[in-house]
């Protein structure tokens, strides 16, 4: 360890660690600056029961949203660590489209407090192999790999697969992005067996309008698994899905 820390001590100059939001020289890696760090806002309880959008105030033991009462959504939650804003959003944009991969892991740290007791896979919202061969990865596979890493809890990525491309879902609206990823995943081979009676978190970088995360759910629901949790690094809360983008 002493012949390589100068090495190390030079490598740590030439190339430190920086803010995964700004690019500002930080103190250690996945640390982000102060202006940066001011500006994400964790999200966390109180929420509703059931789909964990957050609240201003606490409502009281299993308080729902309007949304919930009206029309309950396939899966047990979506737990997201930060709500989207521009310093989240440069940080998906990195991982996804900048390569940036070591971003997973910033992200993936910060999810890992939400995971729920007794969780018992991880599994990645899959990507079409058209589009992991021009990306050259899968951004919720690498940050449900950190979370693994992290929590212990089993990552299956080829558990889930993409059956079909689907086109770009901004633009389109509620019905236009169902439609869109209708009949788009489909289960592995010997997939049903591992998700019976399974508590599930389905891990993806930003929860936008939902209809991904739906799809992904029912599917995984209707194989047998006894719970579905979405669990992502930002989650849209403005009306105007401001996140299309990513899409």
């Amino acid at each position: 360890m002493g012949v390589l820390s100068p090495f190390a001590a030079i490598a740590g100059l030439a190339l430190p660690p920086r803010c995964p939001g700004c690019g500002d020289v930080v103190s250690a890696d996945h640390r982000f600056c102060a202006p940066c760090w001011g500006e994400l806002q964790f999200l966390g309880p109180p929420w509703c029961a059931h789909c964990h959008l957050p609240f201003e105030h606490d409502r009281g033991e299993g308080a729902l949203c309007g949304r919930c009462i009206a029309d309950p959504p396939p899966h047990d939650g979506v737990r997201a660590a930060v709500a989207y804003g521009d310093v989240a959003r440069r940080v998906a944009l990195r991982l996804k489209y900048g390569g940036r991969t070591a971003h997973a892991a910033t992200m993936a740290k910060a999810m890992a407090r939400l995971i729920p007791d007794g969780a018992d896979l991880l599994v990645p919202v899959p990507l079409h192999r058209w589009r992991i061969w021009s990306r050259g990865f899968n951004q919720a596979a690498l940050i449900a790999a950190g979370l693994s890493r992290a929590s212990g809890v089993p990552m299956a990525a080829g558990l889930l697969v993409r059956a079909k491309h689907t086109p770009v879902l901004r633009g389109l609206g509620a019905r236009g992005r169902a439609k869109a990823v209708a009949g788009a995943f489909a289960l592995a081979p010997g997939a049903r067996e591992r998700i019976k009676g399974r508590r599930v978190i389905l891990v993806d970088d930003v929860h936008t309008s939902g209809a991904t995360g739906d799809a992904c759910a029912k599917l995984l629901k209707r194989s047998g698994a006894a719970e579905v949790v979405l669990l992502c690094w930002a989650r849209v809360l403005a009306a105007d899905g401001s996140a299309d983008a990513l899409d």
